[in-house]
């Protein structure tokens, strides 16, 4: 499903409107779908809104309406003196046949559920003063919350806490997603999130052209690789694994055994020769060469039937990876380049990049979590004032021209020309020592199978995670492997295919 910044919803609002929707009608819509909301989360007992000055205010006038209409003891808070509103805002408010209370956090009580429909998401400026006391106060109360269309404080598009922001129950949005919904820390006040068609026709999606999505089958399903009934392994893709020495061999075989559950036809792991053995009495299914030097691994790729390449999952950091990472550029194979390749080229980023850029028809996926990241795109770390993930991330993947996908609970992939995905299906216990040598190897073997390199890396974080909830609480890396095929049938169940 697409995901919307606010300046791209603030569209689709104004092209429903220039189609010949009132947005009144919009925001009728948008009051009933809090309402519905409401009722199911609380089904009985007094309910509070906090309407702000502005058309979240105004989805919570007609909330209120439709809510006391059906017999909810309702009572509403406004920010501003009702003769300050102005628009559909105004024209919803004059729909409350009943006083509002003062805005004070003493006016809140001991309701059942609150409403907070206090800002937008479009909100730019820390919150301070009255509104930052009242959502404390909120925040503070007990009550159960729900928020119309994000909760207070946060940005919608870079999911920025602006100063303070209530932490919500539920968050009932509009049409579609905004990042805040998905991104951190946004996602963390977010509780649970509906999205409510209030009127406005997907077709006005064809002139806004998003290029942000969530990340779920819907959006890579018809890219997913189904095996042929009359297909065999060599037409599936060999995936060419890069190994440690003999004390760093754990990463390699978890995301060589990971390519092979993704649907690689063969995955061979190139190795030290003093590492030889400890592979190959570790494994079983995926095949072992020796290999000590960038030149013999060179010579290995000269077998054109090694189509992708994984190189850093204890790998080692230094020249020798480095060399390995160029030669395979050359070669023009498939690259998934993760922890060791990625630090070896920390004090020469620009060096990896131009070698991407010199093989312009190789698929490459960068995957660093944010203790990586910096190392290679030094300005754009977490740490970087006012730029969300996904700017962060877009950045990176148009500077190195590789598909980058920055780890961690709301993984985000961006390719070189600005499309991206915003995962939210990963459990907190996937944070766990070799899970990312997992997902580099499930990478890596879709991208063996053909998929291309955005839509394997968006893949790949699915089934990751998805893997991860399978597996429950407890689970170890070792364990990641042994739910994919169980995740294998939740994609073909989803995309309606017979297994």
């Amino acid at each position: 499903m697409e995901v919307l910044t606010n300046a791209e919803m603030q569209r689709a609002d104004q092209l429903s409107i220039a189609a010949g929707t009132p947005g009144f009608k919009l925001m009728l819509g948008a009051g009933q779908a809090v309402a519905e909301a409401a009722n199911a989360l609380v089904e009985e007992g007094p309910i509070l809104i906090v309407a702000g000055p502005g058309n979240n205010g105004g989805d919570g006038f007609v909330a209120a309406a439709e809510l006391a209409a059906q017999g909810r003891e309702v009572s509403v808070i406004l920010m501003c003196e009702r003769d300050q509103l102005q628009g559909d805002a105004a024209s919803a408010a004059r729909g409350w046949k009943h006083p509002v209370l003062p805005f004070n956090p003493q006016a809140i009580g001991k309701p059942a559920l609150i409403i907070d429909a206090l800002f937008g998401a479009g909100l730019s400026r820390p919150v301070d003063g009255e509104a930052r006391a009242m959502i404390e106060a909120i925040n503070a109360n007990g009550a159960p919350v729900l928020a119309v269309d994000l909760p207070s404080g946060i940005n919608g598009t870079s999911a920025a806490v602006m100063g303070v922001a209530v932490n919500a129950t539920e968050t009932v949005t509009f049409f579609r997603k905004k990042p805040a919904h998905l991104l951190l820390p946004g996602r963390m006040h977010c509780g649970r999130v509906r999205v409510a068609d209030i009127g406005i026709d997907a077709q006005v999606l064809d002139e806004i052209a998003p290029k942000i999505f969530e990340n779920d089958p819907d959006f890579w399903g018809a890219a997913f690789p189904v095996p042929r009934i009359d297909g065999h392994k060599y037409a599936r893709g060999h995936v060419l694994a890069v190994s440690g020495d003999a004390a760093a061999t754990g990463a390699a075989r978890l995301a060589a055994r990971a390519s092979l559950r993704a649907g690689a036809g063969l995955v061979t792991l190139a190795t030290p020769r003093d590492a030889l053995a400890i592979n190959a009495s570790a494994l079983t299914a995926v095949m072992v060469r020796p290999v000590d030097t960038a030149i013999e691994f060179g010579e290995l790729l000269g077998d054109i039937r090694y189509n992708t390449c994984m190189i850093g999952p204890g790998a080692g950091v230094g020249e020798r990876t480095c060399d390995m990472v160029h030669i395979a550029l050359t070669a023009q194979r498939h690259l998934v380049l993760d922890a060791d390749a990625l630090t070896s080229f920390a004090a020469k980023p620009e060096r990896l990049f131009a070698s991407i850029k010199s093989s312009p028809d190789t698929a490459v996926v960068l995957t660093p979590h944010e203790g990586e990241f910096p190392r290679l795109f030094s300005d754009l770390s977490n740490k970087t004032p006012g730029r969300s993930k996904l700017e962060r991330v877009r950045a990176a993947a148009e500077r190195s021209a590789a598909v980058v996908l920055l780890k961690g609970p709301d993984t985000t992939i961006a390719a070189p020309d600005g499309r991206a995905t915003i995962a939210a299906n990963a459990p907190p216990w996937l944070a766990t020592a070799g899970a990312g040598d997992v997902l580099s190897g499930i990478i890596a073997g879709l991208l063996a199978q053909g998929v291309p390199a955005f839509e394997a890396a968006s893949i790949g974080v699915w089934m990751h995670g998805e893997a991860a909830s399978e597996a429950g609480p407890g689970l170890i890396a070792e364990d990641l492997t042994e739910t994919l095929p169980a995740v294998h049938r939740r994609i073909y169940n989803a995309l309606g295919i017979e297994y």
